[in-house]
């Protein structure tokens, strides 16, 4: 587990005053003593450092060379989204996301395996770096913050991790998913860690955003939405009981994480959108400015590969984001969504038939200049600063959005037992901000669950959530009779073993305490 060692990275002020042990992976108390006299403020520093990871441009550079998928957390949610069934993209050399859509990178050598292991892992180092150097009794407001930010990034990690690499929390709850590596860990610890059951890794997860919650009760971010808030861990914890089944509770923390956010507005949403930070909807999110390395490498990512109105990237005309199109022919005609996608004549409401450019002496109107080929392309995510050909990528990406934990605690009422209560937050949510005329007909908690599920997978597209949601509920990928290319058409059930990555070969080389890796499974036969 070379990757992962607890190396404590302190800011230049603080170490120069240290000895710090030459392993490198513990602390002294000697040294414990030292750090608390230390202004706190000082570790700032190391808070930005757990949302600069989010974003990090290139980071398996130094392995497997330049990767056009290596943009951080927006580019793992963009392999989850490739990997189920809602959206589709050109089989071809520029799809960066075309082993996901083939399911062909399960396996143990893979890039792909290798940059999410690093991602998450590496994310939770930096939590740990945090949290070994701030007592958990202080009393300090700032030093407590610090702790709940680190506490719930490192939870949020390990959501991720379960999903990644097991199938469904439901009836497996002894599966085992990864290994845990909390702060202080020893350099022989992390040479013999086991994975842990989903039971053991979902306890801690919860456990740890408890705490954040209580720890983050003061705090204000003062508008800065990449950091984490007490809003953000009660979000973080809803999610974390949906999976586990703790119904009632995701309910009431789904209910506290929206206080003070607003959705979308059916105006708001009748224009490309979804690439600003500053929306009342966005609970949380990955603030990018334009000095950040991922929009200074140009095309390397999110808004390269998603935005359908970008001036500077593989999208559309290389390799496009286009929702399944029999979801599309589902959603119903006064429902503002289905302008998000263009329809059979490479048109949408969204669309601005007023834009037009010139080039070389020739007029070029949107269709036309950015080469929109297909139906059902994506024209849900708005160009940075929604300029039409905008060429500077420095497009915000959503982590949380109150319409997601609106959509969590309908689910979670009705599984509860409470289905009016559920039918209500639907209806009241879906009639005020998405399609006026809906009513939900659902006459069981399992009917109203299939119904969130339809509006998650509209509303949340592009966020990758969409290959979580099939496992967590067991539903079947099934991609036969799309639009997706002939050679991807899979039909799998929930628990099929391809649809986990395998952990690295390197991290196998090196922790003895995995015993076996997930199964290595041959790429699907395509289905007519």
């Amino acid at each position: 587990m070379k990757s992962i060692y607890i190396f404590f990275i302190l800011l230049a002020a603080v170490a120069c005053n240290l000895d710090l042990d030459p392993a490198g992976d513990t602390v002294t108390g000697n040294q414990k003593e030292e750090l608390a006299r230390v202004d706190p403020a000082k570790l700032q520093a190391e808070i930005n450092g757990l949302y600069a990871g989010l974003i990090e441009a290139r980071a398996i550079y130094d392995r497997w060379g330049d990767q056009h998928f290596d943009f951080g957390y927006p580019a793992a949610c963009l392999m989850f989204d490739a990997s189920g069934m809602d959206m589709p993209s050109e089989n071809s050399g520029y799809n960066w996301f075309g082993q996901q859509a083939r399911l062909s990178d399960r396996v143990a050598n893979s890039s792909s395996t290798y940059f999410l292991w690093e991602l998450f892992y590496s994310h939770v180092k930096t939590a740990n770096d945090i949290l070994v150097v701030i007592d958990s009794t202080t009393t300090n407001k700032t030093l407590r913050a610090y702790r709940g930010q680190a506490l719930a990034s490192r939870a949020f990690d390990y959501m991720n991790l379960a999903c990644i690499y097991q199938h469904a929390y439901d009836g497996q709850e002894q599966a085992l998913s990864v290994p845990l590596v909390l702060e202080g860990a020893s350099r022989e610890s992390l040479d013999n860690n086991p994975r842990v059951t989903l039971e053991r890794l979902y306890k801690q997860v919860i456990g740890d955003l408890s705490k954040a919650i209580v720890l983050l009760d003061s705090f204000d971010r003062q508008g800065k939405k990449e950091y984490i808030n007490r809003e953000v861990a009660l979000g973080l914890r809803a999610r974390a009981r949906l999976h586990v089944g703790q119904w009632k509770e995701a309910a009431e923390d789904a209910a506290a994480a929206i206080a003070g956010y607003v959705p979308y507005s059916i105006a708001d949403v009748s224009r490309p959108a979804f690439n600003d930070a500053s929306a009342p909807s966005w609970i949380w999110g990955c603030v990018i400015s334009e000095n950040n390395a991922v929009v200074q490498s140009g095309i390397v990512n999110f808004p390269s590969h998603v935005c359908s109105f970008t001036g500077n990237g593989y999208a559309p005309a290389n390799a496009g984001r286009y929702i399944n199109n029999l979801l599309w022919n589902e959603i119903p005609a006064d429902d503002v969504r289905k302008g998000w996608w263009l329809d059979g004549k490479l048109r949408s409401p969204l669309l601005d038939t007023t834009w037009s450019i010139t080039y070389n002496g020739q007029q070029y109107d949107a269709v036309d200049w950015f080469g929109f080929r297909d139906s059902c392309l994506n024209v849900k995510f708005g160009p940075y600063k929604n300029i039409y050909n905008n060429a500077t990528n420095a497009c915000d990406f959503p982590l949380m959005r109150v319409e997601e934990m609106i959509l969590v605690r309908a689910e979670a009422l009705a599984m509860s037992g409470d289905l009016d209560g559920g039918k209500r937050v639907l209806e009241d949510f879906v009639r005020g901000y998405r399609h006026p005329s809906f009513t939900s007909t659902a006459s069981t908690a399992d009917d109203l669950r299939d119904e969130v599920w339809f509006q998650r997978r509209v509303e949340l597209w592009g966020e990758g959530f969409s290959l979580f949601d099939l496992k967590r509920l067991k539903k079947p990928l099934d991609r036969a009779g799309s639009n997706f290319p002939a050679a991807v058409r899979f039909r799998l059930p929930y628990d099929a073993p391809i649809l986990l990555w395998l952990i690295p070969e390197a991290e196998l080389n090196t922790n003895k305490g995995i015993q076996e890796n997930n199964p290595l499974s041959p790429v699907p036969v395509a289905v007519p």
